[in-house]
């Protein structure tokens, strides 16, 4: 238990500029959902489900973050800021995974199958993401920002808009840290901001061949006189 404690507090350390000493780190929410969730997840399995869900509720009213009590959490979960995070019953996150603030992984079904995400290794979800439904997002892979996510995302991809779009591929080694940047991998946030700004210039395009459209149909024929 005090082993991967530690573990959780290095990994604040290094994905955190803002941490700046072990007594800031365990005012962190984030940190806080994380353990609780391990001792609401232990109860759960030993099908002490009710105790668990009390559990999970007080780790929602002081931290802000629900985590279902049946979720799979992987080792090293940083959620970073914390607040108004819900992870749904069947999800699984794997190992090194960085999330921030007002994520959802969510479910599309009401039938009890595996119905939440599977988060592999590594993943980076930015602020405001929804990932929705019983689909896998790969390793290493970027949620842009407020992105809705239905499908499936590749491993080393980046994944951007409502629905969200691959946009962007960037292979990298195991080893590699999600939080560095590649040339190759295109911001998240600039990405969604780009491909809105060209949402708008379609929306802008067709609107004006809407509006000539109508000009042109309502326009009254002009009188000509015919010259004998």
């Amino acid at each position: 238990m005090f082993a991967r404690l530690r573990e959780d507090v290095a990994t604040i350390f290094q994905k955190d500029p803002a941490a700046r000493n072990l007594l800031e780190v365990f005012t962190y929410a984030g940190l806080w959902a994380v353990l609780y969730h391990r001792l609401a997840h232990g109860l759960w399995k030993r099908n002490l489900k009710t105790a668990a869900r009390w559990v999970s509720q007080w780790s929602r009213f002081v931290t802000g973050v629900e985590i279902h009590p049946g979720a799979t959490l992987g080792r090293r979960l940083f959620i970073d800021h914390g607040m108004g995070v819900v992870i749904g019953e069947t999800a699984i996150i794997g190992d090194d995974v960085l999330m921030y603030h007002n994520v959802t992984l969510g479910g599309t079904s009401l039938e009890k199958t595996k119905r939440h995400p599977t988060i592999e290794d590594g993943v980076l979800i930015g602020m405001g993401a929804k990932v929705l439904g019983n689909i896998t997002v790969g390793a290493r892979a970027r949620i842009g920002a407020n992105a809705v996510v239905i499908r499936d995302v590749p491993a080393d991809s980046t994944a951007v808009g409502i629905p969200a779009r691959i946009v962007g591929q960037s292979p990298q080694s195991p080893s590699s840290s999600v939080m560095d940047a590649s040339l190759n991998a295109p911001d998240p946030n600039a990405e969604a901001l780009r491909l809105l700004r060209e949402d708008m210039q379609q929306l802008r395009q067709r609107l004006s061949t809407l509006e000539n459209k109508k000009e042109h149909e309502t326009k009254p024929p002009s009188l000509t006189s015919n010259s004998q």
